[in-house]
């Protein structure tokens, strides 16, 4: 049998060790001066991987993260890391509410569909007909594949990250800050949902079904989770959280269908992360599930997982020799451009005025975390190229540092 030698052991203990204790403290200090958690975490993966540590001493860096030398210790910190992204996807689903979108009727179906149509047919059209500006080879194995996922990777937003600006800037209960939460979920549902299809055609590759097979499996799945799963939840969950112990009979619950979910999807070849954001959006929905379970196992993601997952991201590349100035400039063009523009024209359809419309724009504008967790899976996928995984990386957080201040300016009526 296979396991881990002791000195393995002693390695992979000693690197998580390091990235969560640095993260903290950089997620800490950047608090105090209003920089997003993620960032903080995002830089101490930059400086532990290959673009600082890995540059000044390439011995010191081989040891503490000895993914090329030792299979073993990568193997487990990709175990690892897969469990992290299956959980943040969990309780990404878990903060969407469906029917938030379904309750805001014109203006949110208008605005959603804006903020994805034109993003999505700009950036697939670019990489379509311009493959060699993202260094992709046109009519190559992946074309199609990487213009598909340029388009969804800009149609998608950040809820928890518009969630927080709203809340700071106290709009979060306001008709605007309900149209905008409403778009961020049918973005983010219906992203997520393409994003996991277009996964499922690179596993066609290695043994996945066909097209329709994988689309079939997709919507037979979501249908039966969000309807008679959600059926099945709404009788189960009074009795699993009155009756078990709290909070870890509903803990553990929610945390078993979640994997069960994953386990499901991956079976079947469609990503492990469909699964679980299927099942967490299925049980966030409930009208049963109580606050204090959402937040005690946001808690419990947000500080272990999740800066697992975000200091990897640094770790994957080298961002100085990787960084390519036109790529990224196309990037953050059609990011601002198409969720900006898509998203106004979607909300002054819906009868908002001009300057309130594009207040809406730049709000879905800040992909976060989800941009970086698409980008990252795309990358491991082979998806995508690390000029354009850098260039994503660094799209998500100029959008979610704008988002405030340009949100601020056009509702500001003195400007």
């Amino acid at each position: 049998m296979v396991k881990l030698s002791q000195n393995d052991l002693v390695i992979l203990l000693v690197a998580i060790s390091i990235m969560l204790i640095f993260s903290r403290i950089a997620s800490e200090l950047g608090k105090r001066v209003g920089m997003p958690m993620v960032m903080g975490e995002l830089i101490v993966g930059v400086a532990l991987g290959p673009t600082i540590f890995g540059t000044i001493t390439p011995h010191a860096y081989t040891t503490l993260f000895p993914f090329t030398e030792n299979a073993h210790f990568s193997l487990a910190l990709d175990a690892i890391l897969s469990l992290s992204v299956i959980l943040l996807l969990f309780i990404t689903g878990l903060e969407l509410r469906f029917s938030l979108f379904l309750r805001h009727g014109k203006t949110a179906l208008s605005t959603g569909l804006g903020s994805m149509a034109l993003p999505f047919g700009s950036a697939f059209i670019l990489a379509w007909f311009f493959p060699h500006w993202f260094f992709e080879v046109k009519d190559g194995p992946t074309h199609l594949l990487f213009s598909l996922f340029l388009g969804t990777a800009m149609s998608i937003s950040a809820l928890p990250v518009i969630a927080r600006i709203l809340l700071d800037m106290k709009l979060l209960k306001t008709e605007i800050g309900a149209v905008i939460i409403a778009s961020a979920v049918f973005n983010d549902v219906v992203g997520w949902i393409s994003f996991s299809f277009i996964l499922s055609l690179v596993n066609k590759n290695t043994g996945g079904g066909s097209v329709l097979q994988n689309l079939v499996f997709i919507a037979v799945f979501a249908i039966f989770m969000l309807v008679v799963g959600r059926f099945v939840l709404n009788r189960s969950l009074p009795w699993i959280q009155t009756k078990l112990s709290w909070p870890g009979g509903v803990l553990a619950f929610s945390l078993s269908l979640c994997l069960l979910c994953a386990a499901f999807t991956e079976f079947i070849h469609i990503h492990a992360i469909l699964g679980a954001f299927i099942a967490g959006l299925a049980i966030g929905d409930s009208v049963y599930f109580r606050e204090e379970a959402r937040e005690i196992m946001h808690q419990f993601v947000t500080n272990f997982f999740a800066p697992l997952f975000f200091v990897s991201i640094g770790l994957k590349v080298n961002f100085i020799e990787h960084f390519d100035p036109l790529v990224v400039m196309i990037v953050l063009l059609l990011a601002f451009g198409g969720k900006v523009i898509g998203a106004g024209i979607g909300a002054r359809l819906g009868g908002m005025s001009s300057r309130r419309s594009l207040a809406v724009g730049f709000g879905l504008n800040a992909r976060g975390a989800m941009e970086m967790i698409l980008g990252s899976l795309a990358y491991d996928a082979g998806l995508i190229n690390q000029a354009v995984f850098v260039a994503l990386i660094i799209m998500a957080l100029v959008t979610s540092i704008t988002s405030a201040p340009l949100m601020r300016f056009f509702l500001d009526e003195k400007n």
